[in-house]
C-alpha cells in the first residue's frame, strides 16, 4: 500500500508548516483552521502574521536561533494571534515545536507544528509582550536568573515583570501565579 504523504500532511491533527527563512512555504488544513485563514492567505507570508506583535516575532526568532543551531529542535508555549475570520486578532496560547533542516542556518528551512491550547488555557488578562515571555518561562519552572539570561535582561527586571503578573492574576506566591497561569 502506497502512503499519500500529501494527504497525511493536509489532514494531520496538528497545524503544520514548512518554512524557509521564516516564510510560510506550505501549511496544512489544521493550521488554517487554527489561525482562521486560508492557505492562500498564509503561504508566502512571514511568520510575523501569526504573532501578536512584530517585537515578539523578532525576539522569538533571536531567542530560538541559537537553540535550533545547538539542538536542531525547539519547543515552547507562546501566545499567537488569529489572522482572519470571526476571531481576527484574538490571541491564544499555542504549543509550537520546530525542527531546523540545517542546524548551521536554523531559519533557512524548517518543519513546525502548532497545537491550539486555548480550550485548556484561555488568554484572560491583557499582558504585554514581555509579560507573556516571562509568564511562559515561569510556567516552565525557570528562576528569575534563568529567565533573565534567556531574555537577555537582568534578573531584577524579570522580578518586576513577575510582580506585575502576580498583581494581574491576584497571586500571593510564584507557585500560585504559575497555577493561575496554567488554568487561566
Amino acid at each position: 500500500m502506497e502512503v499519500d504523504y500529501r494527504l497525511a500532511f493536509d489532514l494531520a491533527p496538528v497545524g503544520m508548516v514548512l518554512s524557509r527563512n521564516r516564510v510560510i512555504v506550505d501549511c496544512n488544513q489544521r493550521l488554517c483552521e487554527m489561525f482562521g485563514a486560508s492557505r492562500e492567505q498564509l503561504v508566502g507570508q512571514l511568520f510575523l502574521v501569526l504573532y501578536p506583535s512584530a517585537d515578539e516575532y523578532e525576539r522569538t526568532g533571536q531567542r530560538i536561533a541559537p537553540i535550533l543551531n545547538a539542538q536542531g529542535t525547539y519547543a515552547d508555549n507562546r501566545i499567537m494571534k488569529r489572522v482572519d475570520g470571526r476571531f481576527k486578532g484574538e490571541t491564544f496560547w499555542c504549543h509550537v515545536t520546530g525542527r531546523a533542516l540545517n542546524r548551521a542556518a536554523p531559519h533557512e528551512a524548517g518543519i513546525w507544528t502548532f497545537e491550539d491550547l486555548s480550550s485548556r488555557r484561555p488568554v484572560k488578562s491583557e499582558l504585554t509582550a514581555r509579560e507573556r515571555e516571562v509568564a511562559a518561562y515561569l510556567m516552565e519552572g525557570l528562576t528569575s536568573k534563568e529567565i533573565g539570561k534567556a531574555l537577555e535582561i537582568s534578573h531584577r527586571t524579570v522580578e518586576i515583570y513577575r510582580a506585575r503578573l502576580m498583581r494581574k492574576y491576584q497571586a500571593g506566591t510564584t507557585a500560585d501565579l504559575v497555577q493561575k497561569l496554567l488554568v487561566a
